[in-house]
């Protein structure tokens, strides 16, 4: 038994709402593991879930719980917590990553006062000063602040402390660049101010917040002007998270600068761009693709990191389900027909696709592929990048490489109907197609191809296998711990669960950046296209007829392939509710 549960049921004794006998059937419904105790005292009618609320704000208060003990031994959502105390307070709630916070209040304290109290400022009017405190009951650190911001009466908010403890980390960060900043500002004010992007600050920020990201693993930089700010995020395995903020008159040069170094055109700021640039960064080649959008504060810059050196993943070491695996595997030895590969954005699709490849490129087969863009060379295969500029578009590009003599072709991404008709002719024509489609599973993907005007007695004929996929985040190894699943949700999953199972929940350590998860895993549906369901397709028959029939045929969709992979401690439930559950 926990020891916030054993915690619970002294306090209950204590204030005499249960006996020592009811404390005993509690104490072993608790220790068989089914349920948490929040859950015991509410499914038992010890409490009314308000009432339940009063007592462990009263544990909160006194420093006897913790947030994350509310998480894992209460089921009780940290907001909805936190907005029930600070209304037993008379404070006011805020979610800090919903609130553009002034980081010019804390610029003009010592930062060691703020971390000592684990005060963050978050705005200011002509009265007031609202800050928000990781532990609100502590009377000296009310103290403290209000010596801070004297001239001002304090106003105490309250907010998530894992959510105070993240932006005093990145105000911490931003003082470490503040130097650089001041150099930059000196520069702009000098002669470097009829041309701001020539500054070499300016080239040091950028190097830093490249260099900070490619650290972190991330696949994408944002860099977005508020009205008060401007604020750098990285996407770490399909997340974001802040890196770095500064004062928004850094803004305009570290724009400047970035168009420069990707050949777009630095004085148009109404329309969008696109470019790319190539830079070393730490011994290794990395191409950045960049996007500049219009936005209320000025634009938005988007840099997707795109690593030269990466090296090719393996088919079998993608991660798919072992049966699933064997059934991708067998469609692609078919000799002619289209593979299709699905999910959203940013769920792997394309290495999936070069791994595929990879595994079936050889000397006796002519393999060329049209993408938009190419993102890695492949040897032994000929790739077409897009260009709309020269009216080479993924039609025309197709048309032309059915006259290359191919066996193998892959299409990047199937966008309209006359790229999907000349796929389709070519899969009829003896031709292997893979290709990629944005939908949520497998079997919707039969539905959307009927969608955009394919005959029905086509698409049977064509199709060989559809494989749908999404990433979820890995637990990270160094500060994941066992967690018994809330009754409710484990008795929805029960009849997926293999013979042992053990539950994991994220924790975060300096190893994953505190978010508890690092790296990613695919999660995958694989529909082979049978000749039932391919009768099936031909006749028109409703989605759900095909979902049964491909069930029948022992068909593992990515809830179940997900259900596994957090049973056996991979990844959590969370995560696979967060992306898999339809």
């Amino acid at each position: 038994m926990s020891a916030s549960t054993q915690l619970m049921v002294n306090y209950l004794i204590r204030n005499r709402i249960i006996n020592e006998v009811t404390a005993k059937k509690i104490e072993l419904q608790a220790a068989q593991n089914e349920k948490n105790i929040g859950e015991i005292l509410l499914d038992e009618g010890y409490f009314t879930s308000d009432d339940l609320m009063l007592v462990l704000s009263e544990l909160y208060r006194n420093g006897s719980l913790g947030i994350e003990d509310l998480n894992s031994e209460f089921s009780i959502d940290t907001e909805v917590f936190l907005r029930n105390f600070a209304k037993s307070l008379n404070f006011e709630y805020m979610d800090l990553d919903a609130v553009d916070i002034d980081y010019r209040m804390a610029t003009r304290v010592p930062l060691s006062q703020l971390k000592k109290y684990k005060a963050l400022p978050i705005k200011e009017d002509e009265i007031n000063v609202y800050i928000a405190l990781k532990d609100p009951t502590d009377i000296n650190a009310h103290e403290g602040v209000q010596r801070i911001y004297n001239r001002k009466l304090v106003k105490i908010v309250i907010a998530d402390p894992a959510q105070v403890d993240k932006y005093l980390v990145k105000m911490e960060l931003g003082e470490s660049i503040k130097g650089l900043i001041s150099d930059i500002r000196k520069e702009l004010s000098s002669s470097a101010a009829d041309n701001p992007q020539e500054s070499s600050g300016i080239l040091k920020l950028i190097e830093i917040i490249l260099k900070t990201a490619i650290l972190a693993r991330a696949s994408d930089i944002h860099i977005e002007p508020t009205e008060n700010n401007c604020i750098v995020r990285s996407r770490i395995d399909g997340m974001l998270s802040e890196a770095f903020m500064f004062d928004k008159d850094i803004y305009p040069p570290l724009a400047s600068r970035m168009k420069l170094l990707s050949n777009m055109d630095i004085a148009e700021k109404r329309k969008p761009q696109d470019g790319r640039f190539s830079a070393t960064v730490l011994g290794k080649e990395y191409d950045f693709r960049i996007s500049a959008l219009p936005i209320m504060h000025g634009e938005s810059i988007v840099l997707r990191i795109l690593d030269k050196s990466k090296v090719m993943i393996k088919l079998e070491n993608l991660g798919m389900h072992p049966r699933n695996f064997e059934r991708f595997a067998k469609a692609m030895k078919s000799p002619y027909g289209i593979i299709l590969v699905t999910g959203p954005t940013g769920s792997g699709k394309t290495t999936t696709l070069y791994a595929a490849l990879n595994a079936i490129k050889s000397i006796e087969t002519k393999i060329i592929t049209v993408e938009d863009p190419v993102e890695y060379q492949l040897n032994l295969t000929q790739q077409t990048q897009v260009n709309e500029k020269a009216n080479l578009t993924f039609a025309s590009a197709l048309r032309s490489i059915l006259r290359q003599d191919p066996d193998i072709i892959m299409i990047g991404e199937i966008r309209d109907q006359e790229t999907l008709r000349i796929a389709i002719q070519a899969a009829l024509t003896g031709h292997l197609v893979f290709s990629t489609l944005h939908t949520n599973d497998a079997i919707s993907a039969v539905t959307r191809i009927v969608d955009m005007g394919i005959e029905p007695y086509l698409i049977s004929g064509a199709l060989v296998a559809i494989e749908a996929q999404r990433l979820v985040r890995k637990l990270c190894p160094h500060c994941k711990s066992k967690f018994n699943l809330p009754k409710t949700l484990h008795d929805q999953i029960e009849e997926y669960l293999p013979e042992t199972y053990t539950f994991y929940k994220n924790v975060g350590c300096e190893k994953c950046a505190q978010t508890g998860y690092l790296g990613r895993e695919m999660l995958s549906e694989i529909l082979p296209i049978s000749e039932e369901i391919a009768s099936m397709i031909a006749q028109g028959t409703t989605k759900e007829k095909i979902r049964q029939q491909a069930y029948d045929e022992g068909f593992i969709d990515m809830y179940q392939d997900g259900i596994l992979r957090a049973s056996k401690g991979i990844t959590t439930m969370d995560e696979v509710l967060r992306v898999a559950k339809s």
